[in-house]
């Protein structure tokens, strides 16, 4: 107990939004009862206008739970519509004019603005979702990892920016700042990301399966576009890479490559020298025309073999949630079949700069 007979704030908070959970919460909330960890952790629940029998399930589990010792809080709001928020936005201390019983407003959107969560800069923040259950070792893991690393956002073994694996600390989430709750179509997550790493912030990887990602019709991820992610991944590698770079070549002269290519300001399609692929019949066709330009004459980017292309590379490939790969090229051969059980075309690397955009 803190002085006042307050209990002393958990080492880990589990963030936990929910909407219309009621198929999968008790999968979610019972994944959150077994977990070994043996220190002190806590569960901060922002039911987000729920209609079914979410929070008659989450009142049951709050009783298992506590009676564990894992202290359970409760926030959330019972307007017509949810709000759409990622239930994580606990970065905003209490003050006159935002106090911790304003918990039905846009801003303080999140079970963990309760004082539990405020209380201190040194605890950790697990991110999950009402669709998804942890493994039992995840925050133990996640936990070991984030004490070596303070400043990193850690993922489980599998995607990098998917919100559900995410651990870090407190005092990071709130240097990095809120989550943008602008509602459907806004992909937070991915917003937050790119902001944690402006900043100087790093990813670890958990080499293990630490999380069931349940993926269904009614996840929220439906709500956001392809066309937004893509928007803001073009704009991020505008920011962060081609500004370092004098000229570079797009490692895909199909669709993907030549989206990115139209994709980009003039700026930095006048960087691009060339585009690289291990298709003939792209690369006979000798180069691509802008033909969509105002420019005159029509830009005509050489479409060469890859082993005549020069670093460095943006490389484009039709993949879910692969974003940002630094380093060596992987080898040809796990990208494309065409390229096995040849003598010439053995698994060829580059010593390059190199990135992965899809």
């Amino acid at each position: 107990m803190e002085a006042g007979g307050q209990p002393a704030a958990a080492h880990v908070s589990v963030i936990l939004p929910v909407h219309n959970a009621e198929a999968w919460l008790d999968e979610c909330l019972r994944s959150v009862l077994q977990q070994d960890f043996e220190d002190s952790m806590e569960l901060s629940v922002f039911n987000d206008a729920s209609k079914d029998k979410s929070m008659t399930i989450i009142e049951k589990w709050k009783v298992k739970l506590e009676d564990s010792g894992i202290l359970v809080v409760i926030g959330g709001h019972d307007s017509p519509s949810p709000r759409g928020g990622t239930g994580t936005s606990c970065s905003n201390p209490p003050t006159e004019n935002n106090s911790n019983n304003n918990r039905d407003r846009p801003e303080h959107f999140l079970p963990a603005q309760a004082p539990q969560c405020l209380r201190t800069e040194h605890r950790l923040l697990v991110s999950t979702h009402w669709d998804d259950a942890m493994m039992p070792q995840r925050v133990r893991l996640q936990h070991e990892a984030a004490v070596r690393h303070p400043t990193s956002v850690f993922t489980s073994h599998g995607p990098t920016v998917v919100m559900p694996t995410w651990f870090c600390s407190r005092a990071w989430f709130s240097h990095v700042g809120p989550f943008d709750e602008g509602g459907q179509g806004v992909p937070e997550d991915l917003l937050f990301f790119y902001s944690h790493l402006r900043k100087g912030g790093g990813v670890v990887r958990v080499d293990q399966s630490l999380l069931i990602y349940r993926y269904h019709p009614k996840a929220a991820t439906h709500s956001v576009l392809e066309t937004t992610i893509w928007t803001h991944r073009v704009r991020f590698l505008e920011e962060r890479a081609l500004p370092h770079w004098a000229a570079f070549t797009i490692w895909n002269a199909g669709r993907q490559g030549r989206r990115l290519y139209r994709s980009l300001t003039a700026e930095s399609r006048r960087k691009v020298v060339a585009f690289c692929d291990v298709d003939e019949n792209k690369i006979k066709k000798g180069f691509y025309s802008y033909e969509d330009s105002e420019e005159r004459p029509k830009p005509r980017v050489p479409i060469l073999h890859f082993r005549a292309a020069r670093p460095p590379f943006v490389i484009c490939v039709k993949l879910a949630a692969r974003f940002v790969v630094a380093g060596y090229t992987q080898q040809i051969t796990d990208m494309d079949p065409r390229w096995q059980n040849s003598e010439e075309n053995k698994p060829h690397r580059h010593p390059c700069r190199s990135l992965t955009l899809s």
